[in-house]
């Protein structure tokens, strides 16, 4: 964990992944369907020009190949999540977290990161990290 990947404007660095997390925003918040599993990112815009990073531009892929969508609506109730067209200025960045709602049976394998929708993607192996602690929110 922690290798800079490049996509367009954007470096981004996964930092952390967090599983099993059951409902984000407690009483008033969402439930997962299966498992959130909670991705911790680091997005530095090495552009010339602002640009606006989106959670819902992100995938991700199951060892099955499954593609996952994220889930933009559970990520909102998420404080700090700084993933839902979030606005980064040349030379900053934000430390973003990407929620994703996967089946118990689904084993992470890739994420495919986009500066965005129309951008081609960078992959990150999730398999080389070690083995995160499931956790709550």
């Amino acid at each position: 964990m922690g290798e800079p990947v490049r996509d367009g404007k954007f470096e981004f660095t996964v930092t952390r992944l967090q599983p099993g997390v059951g409902n984000i925003g407690g009483r008033y918040g969402v439930d997962a369907q299966g498992g959130f599993l909670l991705v911790h990112l680091t997005v530095h815009n090495i552009g010339n020009r602002s640009q606006t990073f989106d959670g819902g531009d992100q995938k991700l892929f199951d060892t099955e190949g499954k593609r996952y969508d994220a889930d933009g609506s559970a990520a909102i109730y998420l404080n700090g999540s700084h993933s839902f067209l979030e606005a980064i200025n040349p030379g900053n960045q934000v430390k973003a977290i990407v929620v994703f709602d996967l089946p118990e049976s689904a084993r992470p394998h890739r994420i495919e990161l986009h500066d965005s929708l129309f951008s081609g993607g960078v992959g990150v192996d999730l398999t080389r990290h070690p083995k995160p602690k499931a956790s709550s929110t």
